[in-house]
Formats: C-alpha cells, sequence, structure tokens
C-alpha cells in the first residue's frame, strides 16, 4: 500500500474546521442532550480503537476539531496517512475532556474519520496498483460525493496519494454529453466556454469516440476524456489522439473499478478517473470507549 502524505492537512484552513465541525454538531444536537444528564461534566478518558486492520488513517484534522468545539483534547499515537497495523484491533488515538461533552463530540467524530479513513484506503490501493505496475499517471477521483461532505472526501484523497480532480462545477470547464447536446457540437461547446474561461480555465469535453475527441482537441480542448471505452478501444483511440495532438490530455473514465484498473494502464493515457473511490466506499470501523477509573 501507498505510504501517503499527512502534508493535506496544511491545505485545509483552521476556519473551515471550525465551521464544519459545529454545523455537524448543530445537526446531531439541535436543542437538548437529555442523556448528558446521566454522566455530568466529570473528566473522563476514552480510547479511539480502529477495528479494520491496514487501513490508512485520515480525516485526524476533522476529529480534533470537533472535540475542540466541545471543550476536550486529543492525543493521536497514530499520524495522519499512516497504515495502522495488521492488529484486529488497534489504539489508535486517546481523547480526554468532560464526559458529557465527550459524548457529544462522539458520534460526528467517528463518522468523519470512518469515512475519510475509508476514502484513503482505497485511494491509497489504487495508487500502489499504478505505481507497482509503472504507470506514471495519475489516478483520480470524481465529482460523485456524499452532499454536503464533499470537502472531507476530497480531503481523503489526497491524504490517499491520489488525485482529487476538479472539487467542483467552478474548478474546471467540463463539457459533458448534456452540454454538447443542448448547445449544438463539441466545437460551439468549447467556443463558448472559452469565450468565459479565460486563460485560467483548462476544457475537458466527455468523448464517446476517437472522433468527438479530434474535434474536441481540434476546437481546442485542453482535456479529452474518453468515456465508457473498453480498454483496447481506449489504447488504439488515446494513441492516435496523441499523435496527432501531443499536448492534449487524455483521460479515461467510466467502468473502471479497483479490479480492472490495471487494463487501462497506457502511455498514452494520462488521468484516469473512479467514481468508486467514493461511492460505494468501505469505511473503516472505529470505537470510542470510555474508560472506567
Amino acid at each position: 500500500m501507498a505510504r501517503p502524505s499527512n502534508k493535506a492537512a496544511h491545505a485545509v484552513p483552521p476556519h473551515t474546521l471550525t465551521r464544519l465541525a459545529r454545523e455537524w454538531l448543530a445537526e446531531d444536537t439541535p436543542n437538548f442532550d437529555l442523556a448528558g444528564v446521566s454522566v455530568g461534566s466529570q473528566e473522563v478518558e476514552a480510547w479511539l480503537l480502529c477495528k479494520t486492520p491496514r487501513s490508512v488513517l485520515a480525516g485526524s484534522p476533522f476529529f480534533t476539531a470537533v472535540f475542540a468545539e466541545v471543550g476536550c483534547r486529543v492525543d493521536w499515537i497514530h499520524q495522519e496517512g499512516a497504515e495502522i497495523g495488521q492488529d484486529s484491533v488497534t489504539l489508535t488515538a486517546v481523547v480526554r475532556g468532560p464526559a458529557r461533552c465527550l459524548l457529544l463530540g462522539e458520534r460526528p467524530a467517528l463518522n468523519c474519520l470512518a469515512r475519510a479513513s475509508g476514502i484513503a484506503t482505497r485511494s491509497s490501493l489504487l495508487q500502489s496498483t499504478a505505481t507497482a505496475r509503472g504507470w506514471p499517471g495519475e489516478v483520480a477521483g470524481t465529482r460523485k460525493t456524499t452532499p454536503g461532505f464533499r470537502l472531507v472526501e476530497k480531503y481523503a484523497m489526497l491524504v490517499g496519494g491520489v488525485s482529487m480532480h476538479r472539487q467542483d462545477l467552478s474548478g474546471m470547464v467540463m463539457l459533458k454529453d448534456n452540454h454538447v447536446w443542448a448547445s449544438g457540437s463539441i466545437t460551439q461547446a468549447v467556443k463558448a466556454a472559452r469565450s468565459v474561461s479565460g486563460f485560467s480555465s483548462k476544457i475537458e469535453v466527455e468523448c464517446r469516440s476517437e472522433e468527438e475527441g479530434r474535434e474536441a482537441a481540434a476546437a481546442g480542448a485542453d482535456i479529452v476524456m474518453l468515456d465508457n471505452f473498453r480498454p483496447r478501444e481506449l489504447h488504439v483511440a488515446a494513441c492516435a489522439l496523441k499523435k496527432e495532438f501531443p499536448t492534449l490530455l487524455i483521460e479515461a473514465s467510466g467502468g473502471v473499478t479497483p479490479e480492472n484498473l490495471a487494463t487501462y494502464f497506457s502511455p498514452h493515457v494520462d488521468i484516469i478517473s473512479l467514481g468508486c473511490i467514493t461511492q460505494g466506499c468501505p469505511v473503516v470501523d472505529f470505537s470510542l470507549k470510555v474508560q472506567k477509573g
């Protein structure tokens, strides 16, 4: 499994962590916490346990931010981006604070950590496949993310070592089939997009054939996405387009899974994007256990 960098945490502004933590806590406790009466504000210690061996830890800045908002502190034993060991249960961090406050933060913090670590683990495995085969391109995610949780999921991709792709509709111009059909042609769609995007935004066009890819490149697209191509067809089309347009970036997407990823590797393909990095991705099993005494 690839060894991801924990520098991704430096990309998340502190005020963003605070805003998200407050939103999650408000969602989970919009008014009274009646169960808090039973435990009070006595100081307690809880152990964060990982029960999914060989997972990549991701989401610790968000986990820590949630507990900071309720007056608790977190001491990490494993650092962001680390691969947690092979034991069936691994002590990952220790949380300390007032009992009722610690339990207020428990579920929002665990939800974030479990989801982010699952995405980082899958991302790391995918990138390891590319590295092992010597493919120099970029494995990338998509915009198929959970509404309201995109920043965390995109962040987890970075921790896992893959590309986020564009973060949102404003990040890059992507002309999909519906854009082309509504505008009349690929050429017209690219021309219209270029008139407002200027020099600072790349334009990508989703193409269903080599001919459409050629039209997109000739119209000035920076990236051509060859969508739902079988691997053999992909390699032929990508080779032909690269010969004609050497600076063109080529992305493969559609139908790519962890199991068949390697069949899409080609020296003529620059990016391979997979929706399964976020959609249907298993979570990592974490639990938080208050210690007696």
